[in-house]
């Protein structure tokens, strides 16, 4: 029997929450997507996800307001998908699930990502609170650095993994041209 895609007769605002981000893949999409992912073949290549189900989970995202999709500026052909502000109001469910992660699913060697405040470079804590300063850091405000947890780069990395591997802000465009190539295999990381 195949799952249904929604939650009939449950009205708590988690199981309509859970309809629009609860299928799998869909939270990593979000993921990418805070750290910059935005053409389709870099989420493609990035997660290894097959394509019809990132139509699909893509889809649900802007049909549902959480992203939204627009030609890429410059090229007119290709299309951009990024987040609105009902994406970003996302963001401490992702960073609460990626704390939760590190704490109990810790990678060897440690977390692969750190997030720092970006106006002092502390840490943040668990709950998004920056260590240096005590501020509750915006999202945008969010620097993202390699940890201790993350593998050496390889030749073979997409190319937003290999984005990855350096110091980013949340929500910036991760990589400003298209990747040359049409790479597929998804790392991960």
């Amino acid at each position: 029997m195949t799952l249904p895609r929604d939650y009939r007769g449950q009205t708590c605002a988690l199981a309509r929450s859970m309809e629009i981000v609860g299928e799998r893949w869909t939270l990593l999409i979000l993921r990418d997507a805070f750290h910059g992912v935005r053409r389709f073949g870099e989420f493609a290549a990035h997660l290894g996800v097959p394509r019809a189900v990132l139509t699909d989970r893509l889809g649900t995202l802007t049909e549902a307001g959480v992203l939204e999709r627009s030609p890429e500026t410059g090229t007119g052909r290709r299309e951009v998908y990024a987040l609105t502000p009902k994406g970003v109001a996302l963001w401490p469910a992702v960073r609460a699930l990626t704390a939760w992660g590190e704490e109990f699913h810790a990678a060897d060697g440690g977390p692969r990502r750190v997030f720092l405040h970006a106006v002092d470079e502390a840490p943040l804590d668990a709950d998004g609170r920056c260590t240096g300063c005590s501020t509750a850091v915006p999202v945008a405000d969010v620097l993202v650095v390699p940890g201790p947890g993350l593998a050496p780069a390889s030749p073979d990395d997409d190319p937003v993994t290999a984005a990855l591997a350096r110091p980013h802000r949340l929500l910036h465009p991760l990589l400003t041209t298209a990747p040359t190539g049409r790479s597929t295999r998804g790392s991960q990381r």
